[in-house]
């Protein structure tokens, strides 16, 4: 045993990437070489949508600072700005050896931002994804910053590489959350539907996040959608969106659902419970990456609305997927034609991210590598 523990830091900012980091916290929490520390900050923080830190604090973790003092808004630029004040101050304090982020959420650029500026060593979790809207402009910085490169697969690490990025420090471990998927430890779908009071006998899940940069159509289009779902007569397990802006304007949408018995609504829900409704469901719905990435793994069916996820998927491989632009009518037609049976993928990794990710960090010559980055560029 090393004489001292590494202190290894993880930044979590919504109940998203909390359910993908978990995995690699708790790997290194058994860990006796390291101790594990949390930031718990961001949409966290919000009653409106569920006060998800609580679910943090339940899983029992050691060390969990919880930032209640951070001002959050409806600008992003002002969230960044606070939120690396806040990191900076807990850094300060614990002065972690390592700072592991996750995606692209304005919590990871923040944590890659004070890391990187404080000679602290930043793992970035599932860089090098394509997607709509700021969040791919998000992840490609939180890259650009990152030190280590723990991606899902070989396309992501082909787009870091084109970041400039050292193919030495670029590893591939698969998507951690499929750990918990593949793990057998779910709760029954029995235990899931009694927990949050769900009747349906069969249901579709339903997830649509802002697009922040057609915010000027949020509106228009979340009116469509919500028309279509009414209109389909079908029963739905809907879940409030991120925090980013617009969210507002979806939520007031939502106001039109409150006295229909077709929908259970939530502002959130625990990880392990999502995915048992996921493994049972009809069909997702909405613009979540929950319907590209776990919805594949358990061979559910998808309907992707709009641009939030373009580029994540290719329609003649990904045979469980219909893309629709958010039309009540396509919207319909596509809700008639749901594939039975979805086909399985297993791009984004087998269930076994974490112990990939403690044995790379266990190696002695992760921790010598320079802080200092270099372009390295493509020959």
């Amino acid at each position: 045993m090393k004489e001292s523990k590494r202190k290894i830091l993880f930044i979590t900012g919504t109940r998203a990437d909390y359910g993908k980091l978990k995995p690699l916290m708790k790997s290194i929490e058994e860990d006796v070489d390291c101790e594990l520390y949390i930031f718990v900050g961001g949409m966290h923080l919000l009653s409106i949508f569920g006060s998800t830190y609580t679910e943090v604090l339940k899983d029992g973790y050691k060390n969990v600072y919880v930032a209640h003092g951070l001002t959050l808004s409806d600008k992003m630029s002002v969230n960044l700005g606070n939120t690396i004040v806040h990191i900076t101050g807990y850094v300060s304090h614990i002065e972690p050896d390592m700072i592991v982020v996750h995606g692209d959420r304005i919590d990871a650029l923040a944590g890659a931002v004070v890391g990187a500026l404080n000679n602290i060593i930043v793992s970035h979790v599932e860089g090098g994804e394509i997607s709509g809207t700021i969040d791919e402009s998000i992840r490609h910085a939180v890259s650009k910053f990152a030190h280590l490169h723990f991606v899902a697969n070989e396309d992501a690490k082909k787009r870091i590489i084109q970041l400039g990025e050292n193919l030495e420090n670029i590893f591939i471990i698969g998507s951690p959350d499929i750990d918990i998927m593949l793990n057998g430890s779910l709760p029954s779908i029995e235990e899931t539907k009694k927990y949050y009071e769900i009747d349906f006998d069969k249901y579709g899940i339903f997830i649509y996040h802002p697009v922040t940069t057609e915010y000027e159509k949020t509106a228009e289009n979340i009116r469509s959608v919500v028309d279509a779902m009414i209109k389909s007569g079908k029963k739905y397990v809907l879940i409030y969106p991120n925090s980013d802006c617009g969210s507002e304007i979806i939520l007031n949408e939502y106001s039109r659902l409150k006295d229909n018995s077709n929908f259970a609504i939530f502002p959130s829900m625990k990880f392990e419970y999502f995915l048992t409704l996921l493994k049972n469901t009809d069909f997702i719905m909405g613009n979540s990456s929950s319907g590209i990435r776990e919805a594949s793994i358990y061979s559910v069916p998808t309907i992707d609305i709009g641009s939030r996820q373009q580029g994540r998927y290719n329609l003649s491989i990904s045979k469980n997927i219909q893309h629709v632009i958010a039309d009540d009518d396509k919207i319909i037609d596509a809700l008639e034609n749901i594939k039975k049976h979805g086909i399985k993928q297993m791009h984004f990794g087998g269930g076994d991210s974490a112990k990939k990710f403690i044995e790379i960090i266990s190696n002695d010559g992760i921790w010598e590598k320079e802080m200092q980055k270099k372009f390295i560029d493509i020959e």
